[in-house]
């Protein structure tokens, strides 16, 4: 589908796949959502063939068009934005095609038109941040996990919640209401049935993901253990917002902190309420924003920066997506 001045906008995280055909006016002319991309599981190719996918259904056929923005999850590193910019290119859907790392889909959604510097912190299945200052400079993290020093993300914070519900019911960690909350969510007595269920696969590893929430609103209900666990992300959460702004100077300028994911976009009181309150410690300056709107968004806006478009095609893409 050949669309003259018209952009594809892609934002890929490690859960889902939002693509969108934007004409140069703000206009959504196609979209399409899928399953998550993992280029590190499923390798380059592979992943970027199952994008392929998503692409022609948001498109309607395969396109062509003017420029193809890609933000994707797992393009941490110089070398993995090269390769996978190589393999998105090869498809030949744009005339140019930029890549790179998702959280700056989440930044520049949070930033406004004619704002130029900021930091986003993404909390999702996993935990990243990026910066970006007025003369372009950028900050970034590896985000790959424990060999890069990160703590945090929907996955890491329900492995949080197993370890803390196990130790809780053997008597080596304190006493957690986790140690009944959790095992209750899959329908078992207690956590040597859980411990168990997990191990033989009776239980797939995969569901411990629902363990967040679970997580969330014990220590919601006052529990010591879940509460420092929150209370460990917004730390985590602003030592990255804060090292970010420090890295490009922006400590002493007032400048949006945007905060999205699946974590930080439920504003889960004590965790947002946390957040909001160490910044104002730690980078007093900085202004916290939080961005409920898909991500794609941001990465449809890029592409209209690149496009050098009108004003009013700004505010109707913003339009599509409250």
């Amino acid at each position: 589908m050949g669309v003259n001045g018209a952009l594809l906008a892609i934002d890929a995280g490690n859960s889902k796949t939002d693509v969108a055909l934007v004409a140069r006016d703000g206009t959504v002319l196609g979209q399409a959502r899928g399953g998550g991309f993992q280029p590190p599981r499923t390798g380059t190719a592979a992943a970027v063939a199952d994008l392929a996918r998503i692409v022609t259904r948001a498109a309607g056929g395969r396109p062509r068009v003017e420029h193809v923005h890609a933000c994707l999850a797992n393009a941490d590193l110089p070398v993995e934005e090269r390769q996978l910019a190589a393999e998105v290119e090869g498809h030949g859907w744009g005339r140019t095609v930029t890549v790179a790392n998702d959280t700056f889909a989440l930044l520049r959604a949070g930033l406004r038109e004619g704002e130029r510097a900021g930091v986003a912190v993404v909390c999702g299945a996993g935990i990243n941040c990026s910066g970006l200052a007025a003369d372009g400079r950028t900050a970034r993290f590896p985000a790959l996990g424990r060999i890069s020093g990160d703590w945090g993300g929907g996955g890491h914070l329900a492995e949080e919640a197993l370890w803390w519900a196990a130790r809780a019911d053997d008597g080596r960690g304190k006493p957690s209401e986790l140690a009944r909350a959790v095992p209750a969510h899959f329908g078992l007595s207690g956590m040597p049935a859980l411990i168990e269920a997990l191990h033989l696969g009776r239980v797939e590893w995969a569901r411990r993901h629902e363990l967040t929430p679970v997580l969330f609103s014990v220590a919601a209900g006052g529990d010591a253990v879940a509460r420092s666990v929150v209370g460990r992300l917004a730390e985590e959460v602003v030592a990255m917002a804060r090292v970010a702004l420090a890295r490009l100077e922006l400590l002493e300028t007032a400048v949006p902190v945007v905060l999205g994911g699946g974590v930080l976009a439920a504003r889960h009181p004590l965790l947002h309420d946390r957040v909001v309150e160490l910044l104002a410690e730690r980078a007093p300056k900085a202004v916290p924003l939080v961005v409920t709107a898909p991500p794609v968004l941001g990465a449809a806006l890029l592409g209209l920066d690149r496009l050098g478009a009108p004003p009013e095609a700004y505010a109707r893409l913003r339009a599509q997506y409250p």
